[in-house]
């Protein structure tokens, strides 16, 4: 398998690894077998993969009507929706919930810093979002 050459106390010593197996190394030092057993068997670390869903495309919005004074709920920082507590024609006070996004494992509360009347829904659950990326318009 693999030759090593060592150097200990001025003398050379040519090792040759002929089988590895478990926790058992067979290899032969200047020419004289030897059998090695390993206190531990060596374990081999894994490098993970990350796997995600695709992400699912931007829905087109709902627009009730629409008027010149449009507020906006924009993404506070980049997740995924986790749930939408509201639909287009809801009225929502200052502080009411309007979904849940994911972000690095925590589920964030978006809440509603103005009142109004939900025109328009831009995101859908599952759906990824970017920062500062409009996720629902009030009147």
């Amino acid at each position: 398998m693999k030759n090593f050459t060592f150097k200990i106390n001025e003398n050379n010593y040519g090792v040759k690894i002929v089988s590895h197996e478990d926790n058992v190394i067979e290899l032969e030092v200047n020419g004289t077998s030897y059998s090695v057993k390993m206190k531990e068997e060596v374990k081999t670390i894994k490098t993970p993969t990350l796997v995600r869903k695709p992400s699912i495309k931007s829905i087109e919005p709902i627009n009730v009507k629409s008027t010149a004074s449009v507020e906006k709920i924009i993404a506070p920082i980049p997740g995924v929706i986790m749930s939408i507590h509201v639909k287009v024609g809801d009225t929502i006070k200052v502080g009411d919930v309007v979904l849940v996004l994911e972000a690095m494992k925590m589920e964030n509360s978006i809440t509603s810093e103005k009142s109004g009347v939900v025109s328009a829904i831009h995101v859908a659950v599952g759906q990824q979002v970017l920062q500062s990326e409009v996720m629902i318009e009030l009147e």
